[in-house]
């Protein structure tokens, strides 16, 4: 299994080399994560927008990468660059698509155009991986869904556990995260943790462990698992944590960030191909990481 970013980028650069389309790529961070993945030679880029301001950012920042990248002119238009970006993925031009300028809604209404969109049939969520001491962790969904429902976390589930296959994990241990580890009807999180929990031993989920609901604490800590006297396989030792809302999965993921001081990659999964939707204060590095998880996540698709 995968146990750090480390161990990630060195079987990503094992694998042949994946294209990345930067939609709106007119922005910093996301041209200098295009010349860290060619200087770690884990991905080209195709880089869609405005090619004045991208050339002389690249003339003054990374000259010698110049002739790596390939352009589309689409000026300062983020629509026409996200549309242009999801062509580029139909027409097998790049693998992976990543978020630049352009606002999250905008790419995401070119992934789901019903004609000329990257739509499969299931739901899209924002697969988070953080770089825990032990291992890493994954976390769904912070990004996309906002109050999901029992089988909207069944999907999100699946595409988690995608992830963690690509990371050599064969069955991941996924926790359904809640306040508390008993049912209670006036918290709905575990009345849809328990529905899931009872799907999943009925083989309505595969390929994975699933249990819950179980609290961060019971989820995560072997200690405390035993404390409260946890009986279970994820109890402790989770590999995937599902949040019950995006606020839940927003605060989570950027405490790690910012308290935690946690390396982070994320990625969403459901779409024909993995799509990075990088917040506007990612780093470089964390955008890098996360085109990584990307080609690793695309074996799965």
């Amino acid at each position: 299994m995968i146990k750090n970013f480390e161990q990630l980028m060195t079987k990503v650069k094992e694998m042949k080399n994946k294209t990345v389309v930067i939609a709106a790529a007119q922005t910093s961070s996301a041209i200098d994560a295009a010349v860290m993945a060619k200087k770690e030679n884990i991905a080209d880029s195709l880089l869609v927008g405005d090619k004045q301001y991208i050339y002389k950012y690249l003339q003054e920042n990374a000259s010698e990468f110049i002739n790596d990248f390939s352009f589309i002119d689409t000026g300062d238009d983020l629509e026409l660059a996200a549309s242009e970006s999801v062509k580029a993925i139909r027409e097998g031009k790049a693998d992976i698509l990543l978020k630049g300028k352009c606002a999250t809604a905008t790419l995401i209404k070119a992934v789901l155009d019903k004609e000329k969109g990257l739509r499969t049939g299931d739901n899209l969520s924002d697969v988070l991986v953080y770089e825990h001491p032990e291992k890493l962790v994954l976390m769904s969904d912070g990004g996309i869904n906002l109050y999901p429902g029992v089988e909207e976390k069944i999907s999100i589930i699946k595409n988690a556990v995608k992830v963690g296959h690509a990371l050599d994990n064969p069955k991941p241990k996924v926790a359904l995260l809640t306040a508390v580890e008993v049912v209670n009807p006036k918290m709905p999180a575990t009345v849809d943790a328990n529905i899931i929990t009872e799907r999943y031993k009925k083989n309505q989920i595969e390929d994975c462990i699933v249990d819950g609901p179980l609290a961060f604490d019971g989820a995560v800590s072997k200690m405390a698992a035993k404390a409260k006297g946890i009986k279970s396989e994820v109890g402790g030792d989770a590999d995937v944590l599902i949040v019950p809302n995006i606020e839940a999965g927003n605060i989570f993921g950027k405490a790690l960030t910012y308290y935690c001081n946690y390396r982070v990659a994320h990625v969403v999964m459901g779409a024909k191909v993995p799509i990075i939707i990088a917040s506007r204060v990612d780093t470089a590095e964390t955008k890098m990481l996360s085109i990584a998880l990307g080609v690793l996540s695309s074996q799965q698709l």
